[in-house]
C-alpha cells in the first residue's frame, strides 16, 4: 500500500507536473491511492493528492464519504469560487472542536477552521480522458480546493497563516490551540 508522506516533505510543497496521457500506470496509480484513502485511519481521510503519495502529478482522487464512489480529477483548475466563507461573530463563535476544522493526512493532528468559499467551479479530466466543468458546494468544494491547493504545492497551514487562523493540535479527544 502507498505511504501518504507527512511535512516537510519536498515534494508536498512542489507544484506538481500535468499529467500528459492517462495510460495503465496513470490507473495503477488512482487504484492505489484510493485503496491508500479508504484504509487510512484516525483520521478517515476524504480527499489524497498524488503528491501525498510522492507523486508530482497534478492528481487527485475525493471520497467525501465512505458511502460514495471516488471521484478522480486529473489536470484540474479552479475556474470561479462564490459564496464568502462563512464568518464568525463575536454572538456566534464556537469553541474549535464545535467549528468544521479542516486537516490534511499530510500534517497529522493539526486543524483549522479555514475560510474558504462554499462553492467552487472546477475544469478537469476524468480517468477516461474526458474534459470536465463541474460546480461543487459544501464539503465537496473544501475538498477539491484543499486538493488543488495540494497541487499547486500548497498545504493549508500555509493558507491559515495568509488568514492569521489559529492552528490546534489534537491530543486525544481534545483540540489544544497552537501556540505561535
Amino acid at each position: 500500500m502507498l505511504k501518504i508522506l507527512t511535512a516537510p516533505h519536498p515534494v508536498l510543497t512542489t507544484p506538481a507536473t500535468p499529467i500528459e496521457k492517462i495510460d495503465r500506470k496513470i490507473k495503477r496509480l488512482v487504484v492505489d491511492m484510493e485503496e491508500a484513502l479508504v484504509n487510512h485511519r484516525d483520521p478517515q481521510g476524504v480527499g489524497l493528492a498524488a503528491p501525498q503519495v510522492g507523486v508530482s502529478l497534478a492528481l487527485f482522487i475525493i471520497k467525501p464519504n465512505p458511502s460514495v464512489e471516488t471521484k478522480v480529477f486529473i489536470n484540474p483548475k479552479v475556474r470561479s469560487i462564490t459564496g464568502d466563507p462563512q464568518k464568525k461573530t463575536k454572538k456566534n463563535v464556537k469553541a474549535p472542536d464545535e467549528e468544521k476544522m479542516e486537516g490534511c493526512l499530510s500534517v497529522p493532528r493539526i486543524w483549522a477552521a479555514l475560510k474558504r468559499p462554499r462553492k467552487a467551479q472546477v475544469e478537469y479530466q476524468d480517468l477516461a480522458g474526458e474534459k470536465k466543468i463541474e460546480w461543487f458546494s459544501g464539503l465537496e468544494a473544501v475538498i477539491v480546493q484543499h486538493e488543488v491547493d495540494h497541487l499547486q504545492g500548497i498545504l493549508f497551514t500555509q493558507k491559515c497563516l495568509e488568514q492569521k487562523v489559529p492552528l490546534y493540535e489534537e491530543h486525544g479527544d481534545k483540540l489544544e490551540r497552537v501556540k505561535a
